[in-house]
């Protein structure tokens, strides 16, 4: 899963990586939640060869998808992730697989380890980050969904896959990411269908990500800092005591 992710790269350094135009001034954010416009980017519509336009076009969705056929949103769940291994079957998804696959930029991504409830271990929180820094792009889907008065919003959610081994102490999930050489086959919509682009959709090589043990800042939308990035130290999983037993009623002394 993928609930919370963070953009701090610059509007320079995110045109150059997906191969965009100048894309206007806009501040880092560090805590990205669920139902926030989030940037995205897509395959243009050329006007053919020989054309000036660029080949991706950027612009703002709603995180959380919203399949066209949905009547109501307010009855219907916010779809913030989408599983890789059904997404081609699966109604919410089928037709965004096929004609709307987009990339979303990205700095890193927060993910929480949470021990089971009987232990009474709280939640821990780690910032996911590549390696080498630098720009990421998850593999998205979108939907522009159109209310009954013919207002329309453009929505997305991120892929993800099953973790791989520097994250599944973690989590089970993962983002997909794909990689540069890889954004054209991805977003070719044209001429690619999903089958074809199936294998973009597995975990990034093992030491790609690095995840680091952050303070529970990142819980609240309203931190939205880089103070929340900041590492703390953590006791590892067997490290962590056991929570205690309470005691057996039936053996107290009322003395």
């Amino acid at each position: 899963m993928c609930g919370r992710y963070a953009l701090t790269a610059t509007p320079r350094d995110i045109s150059e990586f997906f191969g965009l135009l100048d894309l206007d001034d806009f501040p880092a954010r560090y805590n990205i939640a669920p139902t926030q416009p989030i940037l995205v980017v897509a395959a243009s519509e050329r006007a053919g060869p020989g054309s000036n336009l660029p080949e991706r076009r950027a612009f703002l969705a709603r995180w959380g998808f919203l399949p066209g056929w949905v009547k109501d949103p307010k009855e219907f769940p916010l779809l913030i992730n989408a599983r890789s291994e059904t997404a081609i079957e699966k109604a919410s998804f089928r037709a965004a697989m096929r004609h709307r696959r987009i990339l979303i930029p990205a700095s890193g991504f927060y993910e929480w380890r949470r021990p089971p409830k009987e232990t009474g271990v709280k939640p821990q929180a780690y910032w996911v980050r590549p390696r080498k820094g630098g720009v990421i792009a998850f593999a998205g889907l979108m939907e522009t969904w159109s209310s009954a008065d013919g207002s329309e919003v453009d929505t997305a959610t991120i892929m993800t896959t099953r973790a791989n081994a520097a994250i599944r102490h973690i989590h089970d999930r993962m983002p997909v990411v794909i990689q540069p050489e890889d954004f054209e086959r991805w977003l070719d919509c044209k001429t690619r269908e999903p089958r074809e682009v199936t294998d973009l959709m597995r975990p990034v090589q093992e030491d790609f990500f690095e995840a680091l043990p952050v303070s529970d800042l990142v819980n609240k939308v309203a931190n939205m800092g880089p103070e929340l990035q900041k590492p703390v130290a953590v006791a590892s999983p067997e490290e962590e005591p056991p929570k205690k037993p309470k005691p057996d009623q039936s053996q107290l002394s009322l003395f």
